[in-house]
């Protein structure tokens, strides 16, 4: 392993993503400090380093002065923190559009030399979702205070822990049927998350992608029918796809969304009305040396729990 001689800051380094990117920069010889609103939580991410190297400290990301303690001596800093839904005092306007902008300014300030922000597919500052509208705001205020930032745009990001095959695999263990919002006809593109944190990786230690905006999507597109014709598949159930027309599917949002862990709210329907692909001539995995996983190749090897049987019945898919 490397001389323990560079440290970076991982904001959000606790979820999805975060811990395969902590993994790579470990073996790389980086001591992280891993900034997020539950240290305790994130001590299972010790274990990706030698004895303290992994650093997980208290941070919340709309709290400049603690911001700016976090990325104190810092050579790097990575900002993944990102909501999927709204709930209690997290807000797309305060963790979305403002608090890339703290974190931005407070990475500047520091001297640091490297800032990678994770942002999104379909960040449009008019679209009519607050997600995609946030994404926008935080990009901008991003490039307004650190304007070498490298901005990463992902499409969905699948993987062990990821929350959309493994939400639908679990609806459709209980259910006779799986909505397909506005008929199943919006269009995706799947990025193993180990694959983006590679590309995460990359930039941070790549100055030659400093001030560039990436969009990272895998090698496929597929429909949301298809994608759900693909799971069902890989974990061997019958179920029907039942369209779903989005008037309707925004009446359901107006209703699911007030539950603590909503499986649809009316802002992901809005999004759903727009394809989340890579935009033709838009830098990408290729331009950061990676060939990006096939998906089918990845799900087999995690949704297997959601199989009649589980994971260890005779008519597991290879």
């Amino acid at each position: 392993m490397a001389a323990f001689d560079k440290r970076i800051t991982v904001f959000g380094g606790s979820g999805f993503i975060g811990r395969y990117l902590i993994r790579r920069l470990a073996v790389d010889g980086w001591v992280v400090r891993v900034a997020v609103r539950d240290p305790v939580g994130a001590a299972f991410l010790k274990t990706a380093g030698s004895l303290g190297q992994i650093v997980p400290m208290r941070c919340n990301v709309c709290d400049d002065e603690l911001v700016a303690a976090a990325v104190n001596g810092a050579d790097a800093v990575v900002n993944l923190v990102g909501l999927l839904y709204e709930w209690g005092h997290q807000r797309f306007e305060s963790v979305q559009a403002q608090a890339p902008a703290h974190i931005a300014r407070a990475a500047a300030a520091a001297g640091v030399s490297r800032l990678v922000h994770i942002s999104a597919i379909g960040a449009d500052a008019h679209s009519s979702a607050k997600y995609a509208r946030s994404k926008a705001e935080g990009e901008a205020g991003v490039r307004a205070a650190f304007p070498a930032a490298t901005i990463l745009r992902p499409s969905i990001v699948i993987g062990p822990e990821d929350e959309f095959f493994n939400r639908f695999a679990a609806m459709a263990q209980l259910l006779p049927g799986l909505p397909l919002i506005g008929g199943g006809h919006t269009r995706f593109q799947p990025a193993y998350v180990g694959d983006v944190a590679e590309a995460i990786h990359r930039c941070v230690n790549d100055e030659s992608t400093a001030g560039k905006t990436y969009e990272l999507g895998g090698p496929r597109i597929y429909t949301f029918r298809e994608l759900m014709e693909l799971m069902l598949r890989v974990i061997g159930r019958h179920r029907g796809l039942v369209p779903v027309p989005f008037w309707l599917a925004q009446l359901q949002g107006a209703v699911l969304e007030w539950l603590p862990v909503p499986p649809l709210t009316r802002d992901q329907v809005r999004m759903l009305r727009h394809d989340n692909v890579v935009s033709e001539g838009a830098l990408g995995f290729a331009d950061l040396g990676i060939q990006p996983q096939a998906i089918e190749a990845i799900l087999p090897n995690y949704l297997d729990i959601y199989r009649p049987g589980g994971r260890f019945a005779a008519n597991r898919v290879a």
